[in-house]
Parts: C-alpha cells; structure tokens; sequence
C-alpha cells in the first residue's frame, strides 16, 4: 500500500506556514470517486500529516516562540524515539514543506545520503530527512508554495476605522498563548509535544487566529476576510502537489 507522510509546520499568525489539519498516529484514508468495483476494491493511498513546530527558530512568524537547541544529545534521543514511532506508519514516501519548484532540499538530502551534509534544526531535516533515510528512502518530495499574507492591509484597516481595539486584544489573546506554548515545549519531550501539536484543541487554536483575523474589514474592504482566502488558497495549492 502506497503511504505519504507529510510533514508541514502548524503555526498561526504565520505567513511562512500551512495549517493542515492532522493526527501524529492516525492515518487518513483517500475515499474512493470511482463506480468501477475493481477500482473501490483496489488499496486506497494512505496520508498522515505530521505537523510540527518550528525546531530551528527562523523567526518568520507574526509570533514567535523561542524553543531549545533540537541538536542537543538529550533532544537527539528524543528525536529517536519520535523516528522509531513514525517508522510503525511505514511510509513509501515522504513529503516537506519547501518549495515545490525550487527547492535545494532534493540535493541536500542527496548529500546527506552520500555523507556530506550536517543535519540543521530545522523540522525537514530533523524528522523528514532521518526518516527518510531510516527507511532507505532515496528521494524526499517538496510540495510547499508561496503566497500571499496580507497581515499590513489588516493592521492598516484596523487603525483607520476604529478596529486598533479588537486588533490589540487578538495580540494580547496571541502572546499569552505563544507564552504557555513556549512552557510547554520547554518542559516536555518532543514527541508529547508533537502530540499536542497535533491534537484537535491545538489544531483549532491555530484556526482560532485566522478567524479572528477574518472580522477586520467592511463591504468594499474586505481586509481580514482577503487575508483569511489568501491562507486557504495557498493550502489548496499544498493540497493539489500533494
């Protein structure tokens, strides 16, 4: 059977990131479109979406937690352990969030394969890149593309008719969300953290600020609702190289 592990960052207030929905040991199960019985009869491709923060602090987001060094040996065995779980889904193929037309992470994972490449804190590297290469994989697949995130338009809008209220309490509600996030990787390991990552009342927190964003605007300017579509497209796109 055909399995794809996706594995896409989860973050709101981020311009730089998916937010696909998804469970760290639960796979999706493609439903079949076809009448043909042999077809229904056929192994439907299995796809498990692995979301994750961001490991290396880039920095790219509207908030920004500041989480500790991944290449450190006590995270290093946790990150074994996060390896030997994810290998019980046996993926035939793995997918990153990188560009999916430009990406240098083909040639990165080469060299890593061929020994000439160190292993960064970045997610790609620190869960796709190892079990890629635990499984023997020898190609690692990018689907990410760009987009739009028009967060000025919103804040623009905001301050000029008497929305700069409900802006400030979305970054107030945000930070100290941020901050117990932050707690929370800190003092746990990497798998509970991916756990929660993944868990259904984190999955809609990261909805929560797109749809909070979403209220800032009028008729004729539809500011937050134009920020809200913008994410959605880029997501359908994800979907589609998929």
């Amino acid at each position: 059977m055909k399995r794809l592990l996706l594995v896409i960052a989860l973050a709101f207030g981020c311009p730089t990131c998916a937010m696909f929905s998804g469970g760290i040991l639960a796979a999706q199960t493609a439903p079949s479109t076809s009448s043909d019985p042999q077809s229904t009869a056929a192994p439907k491709p299995e796809v498990l979406i692995l979301g994750s923060y961001h490991m290396a602090n880039p920095g790219h987001d509207i908030y920004n937690m500041k989480v500790d060094d991944v290449t450190a040996p006590k995270r290093q065995q946790e990150l074994a352990q996060v390896i030997e779980v994810l290998k019980r889904f046996h993926p035939t193929k793995i997918a990153i969030e990188s560009d999916v037309t430009g990406s240098p992470r083909p040639r990165q994972y080469a060299d890593y394969l061929a020994g000439k490449y160190t292993l960064t804190a970045n997610e790609i590297d620190q869960l796709g890149f190892r079990l890629a290469k635990e499984l023997g994989h020898t190609k690692i697949y990018p689907v990410d593309v760009d987009g739009d995130f028009p967060i000025m338009r919103v804040q623009n809008y905001a301050k000029a008719n008497g929305q700069q209220a409900k802006l400030d309490a979305l970054d107030a509600a945000s930070k100290k969300q941020v901050k117990e996030e932050n707690d929370f990787i800190l003092s746990h390991t990497v798998l509970e953290n991916l756990l929660r990552v993944n868990s259904d009342a984190q999955v809609a927190q990261g909805y929560w600020w797109y749809y909070q964003v979403e209220r800032i605007g009028e008729p004729w300017e539809y500011a937050g609702p134009d920020l809200l579509a913008s994410w959605f497209q880029r997501n359908v796109r994800i979907y589609h190289n998929v």
